[in-house]
């Protein structure tokens, strides 16, 4: 009696813990992948220093300065402070309005995936292979460049200048 007991008891933690249902974390990860081919796994960790919106975003895929941004201009002015001092203007132009790189601000995007908070992060993140190269210290095995935070701040900030005529589905993006 036992041992039918004992069995079903571990099956049944086993099969929780391959649907991820096991801990507390259901569902609490974004699973980023890179833009470039193979979409390998972007691994990137919830790390000291920070943020709260960070931790917020590796949770869900939602960037919450996003909505923050739209209804704040004056916050979102961070995001264009980092855009500037990482030169994201040297390919982006000014205004991120495309110069050797594309438009970032229209609804003609580079790559369907950037309609999602997701998407956008994991091209900055990571690089493509049209020439956007890797801007996240973790991926790049470099602390010298962007933290989850800034790029989060940069993205929040292209979304609130977005000058498409299209629909904005980044402000209803709902947790993955």
């Amino acid at each position: 009696m036992f041992g039918i007991k004992f069995g079903k008891i571990t099956l049944t933690a086993s099969m929780l813990a391959v649907f991820g249902l096991l801990s507390g974390q259901a569902g609490a990860a974004c699973n980023l992948v890179s833009t470039k081919a193979g979409n390998a796994p972007l691994n990137i960790k919830f790390v000291d220093g920070d943020t709260p919106e960070v931790k917020e975003f590796l949770e869900t895929c939602v960037n919450p300065y996003t909505k923050k941004y739209a209804s704040d201009p004056e916050a979102a002015k961070a995001g264009k402070k980092l855009f500037g001092y990482y030169s994201c203007t040297q390919c982006h132009g000014g205004n991120a309005g495309g110069q050797t790189g594309p438009s970032i601000t229209d609804d003609t995007w580079q790559y369907a995936k950037h309609v999602t908070d997701k998407g956008m992060f994991e091209t900055i993140a990571g690089g493509s292979d049209a020439g956007m190269p890797t801007w996240h210290g973790q991926v790049a095995g470099n602390p010298e460049l962007l933290k989850t935070d800034e790029i989060l701040k940069i993205e929040g900030w292209l979304r609130s200048i977005f000058k498409g005529s299209g629909p904005k589905p980044w402000l209803d993006e709902k947790p993955q």
